[in-house]
Formats: C-alpha cells, sequence, structure tokens
C-alpha cells in the first residue's frame, strides 16, 4: 500500500539566510538572487515555498526594479518535474494562490507573470513538458498568455556594424523628444505589450508615456546614449534606446516611424544601438522581440545577434 505524500507546508522565507532552502529547484536566474536580495530588488517575504517535510516541491518569488517599491513582476516559478500530474498542478496552484494572497495588495491585478524558456522548447518533450505545466496552473488561477518573445544577444568579437551613412544620429534631448517619436511608432505597434495598451483604453501619446516612465525613466545608463536617428535634412525616422539595466547592456527599445518603414532604416538605428554599446568594451548586449515581429527578428540576425532563448508572459486582467 502506497503510503499518503505528507502534509504541504506553503510558506515564506524566514530571511536571506534560507537563500539555500529556495534554490534547491534550479532556474537560471539563481545567480541574481543573492545580489537581488541585498539591493532590495527581492524581499524574503516575496519568496514563497512549497515543502513536504524539508522537500522542496515548489517555489514562487516576485521582483521589483527599485528597493522600496511594489512588486512588478513574477519571475520565479518552479515545480518538482519528477512529480507526477494532477498533483504536480495541485501544489503549484495552492503555492501560486496562497502566496499571491499575501504579496499582492486586495483588489490590485497581479504582476505580470514572465519565463525564461528554451528557444528550441516545443521540439524538447522534457523542456515542452515544464514549461506547459508552469502555464496550465497560471491558466487555472485566471492569466492568459499575452506574448512569446525571442531573447537575443550580440557577443564580443561580432563584427561592430558599420555607419552606411544613410542616416544622421543625435542624442535625445530629453522625455518630450522621446515621447513625440515614441507617439507614432506606438500607434502602429507590432509589440504585443504596446497593443495590449491600446486596447485598455489608452491613447498613442498615453501609452507611450506609460512606457517612457515605466520602463526608461530609471535606466541607469546615461541619456546622452539614447539616439534619434534623422534624414540628412532634419526629418525623424526613428530612435533607438541603448541602456543598461540591473543586469545587463540592452538594447531597451528601438522604433521606425511609420511614414519611413519598409526602407530598410531598423538596421540602421540597431546598427548605431549597437555601436553605442560596443564602444563601452560591453561583453555582450542583450535584446528581446515578439515571435510576431517577424521585421524585427530578421533585423536582429542581419546584424549578428544569436537568438539564445525564449521567454512567455502572462497576464491577469482586471478584476
Amino acid at each position: 500500500m502506497t503510503p499518503a505524500p505528507m502534509e504541504l507546508t506553503v510558506r515564506p522565507l524566514t530571511g536571506a539566510d534560507e537563500l539555500g532552502l529556495f534554490c534547491r529547484l534550479p532556474y537560471v536566474l539563481d545567480h541574481e538572487l543573492a545580489d537581488d536580495l541585498a539591493t532590495g530588488r527581492r524581499r524574503p517575504e516575496w519568496m514563497w515555498v512549497a515543502l513536504r517535510g524539508d522537500r522542496l516541491v515548489a517555489r514562487i518569488a516576485w521582483w521589483t526594479g527599485q528597493d522600496g517599491g511594489a512588486p512588478q513582476f513574477l519571475d520565479f516559478f518552479d515545480l518538482d518535474d519528477t512529480l507526477p500530474e494532477p498533483e504536480r498542478g495541485a501544489i503549484g496552484l495552492e503555492l501560486l494562490e496562497k502566496a499571491s494572497a499575501a504579496v499582492v495588495p486586495a483588489g490590485a491585478v497581479p504582476p505580470e507573470y514572465g519565463r525564461y524558456i528554451p528557444p528550441d522548447w516545443r521540439e524538447d518533450p522534457a523542456a515542452r513538458d515544464v514549461v506547459e505545466a508552469r502555464i496550465r496552473v497560471m491558466e487555472a488561477s485566471g492569466a492568459r498568455m499575452l506574448v512569446e518573445r525571442l531573447r537575443l544577444e550580440w557577443r564580443a568579437g561580432t563584427p561592430v556594424p558599420q555607419d552606411t551613412g544613410r542616416l544622421v544620429f543625435r542624442p535625445v534631448t530629453g522625455r518630450e523628444d522621446l515621447v513625440a517619436l515614441m507617439t507614432p511608432v506606438m500607434a502602429g505597434t507590432l509589440d504585443a505589450h504596446g497593443q495590449a495598451d491600446l486596447a485598455s483604453g489608452l491613447s498613442a501619446r498615453e501609452a507611450a508615456e506609460k512606457q517612457y516612465d515605466e520602463e526608461f525613466a530609471d535606466l541607469r545608463t546615461p541619456q546622452e546614449w539614447w539616439r534619434v536617428a534623422e534624414l540628412p535634412d532634419g526629418e525623424p525616422v526613428g530612435f533607438v534606446i541603448p541602456a543598461r539595466n540591473n543586469y545587463h547592456p540592452m538594447i531597451a527599445y528601438i522604433g521606425v516611424l511609420p511614414a519611413h518603414r519598409g526602407h530598410g532604416y531598423i538596421d540602421d538605428i540597431l546598427a548605431e544601438g549597437t555601436r553605442v554599446l560596443a564602444a563601452q568594451d560591453v561583453e555582450r548586449i542583450r535584446a528581446s522581440t515578439d515571435v510576431g515581429n517577424v521585421p524585427m527578428a530578421k533585423s536582429f540576425e542581419r546584424l549578428g545577434y544569436i537568438n539564445f532563448e525564449r521567454s512567455f508572459d502572462m497576464v491577469w486582467d482586471q478584476p
């Protein structure tokens, strides 16, 4: 007779000293946890575990970009994939619901959930099982898939793209300078997050302002790196934001104004952002784009960026 499984204990970490317990299940961001805790981007009370005795069977954690800020992103959700279904899913759902009730303010929309996944996850049965198990739990809690994205990387030693001379580049002069260019780009965006903002009722200008304030205003690197691309007569064509977040040099955002699409300017603009960061002697430059944004993905490929990983984002709608 098979013995009944031990009772499940679901609780937050008691402190940073339990990080070893939390890391008994692996994920690609484990190496960032200690520094995130030290800098306030994570808190022990936002890091929860599900235990059977001393065996870790699931874990979950939220992240914020600022010390003292509210949880902005759910980026850790791991299950013991040796457990069978439906047991694995039931444990994950119990952990998700109990931890969310404690971490997410009552009545608030839960922060977006995102996960990094192998580039070939659909072709690898083991990887597919891991990905789909997490998706099932999130969907059972009311979340829906928003987008799957390509994660890209330019690596030191890759040829630095040359300036073709077709465009002239100048630094962004401030918030209004960039938001004014982001607004027409947002109106015809292929980006799923931008499309979701527009579908929520925001105007293109409001969506651009929201993106600027939430994603770009607090970037650590100087705005002097940000570039506006213009024709020789001064007419704006697009822009690029080469920057660095808390972890990597990156192309934070890139856009071509609708009137200038279809002329290959995206390669020139991406090349300029790459040159700005390569001049800082970086080992790599990270970027991402939605799987459905084929023109952007092809531009990254042409300029030597490698698709090393994918990710997906899931969201909960307004309660």
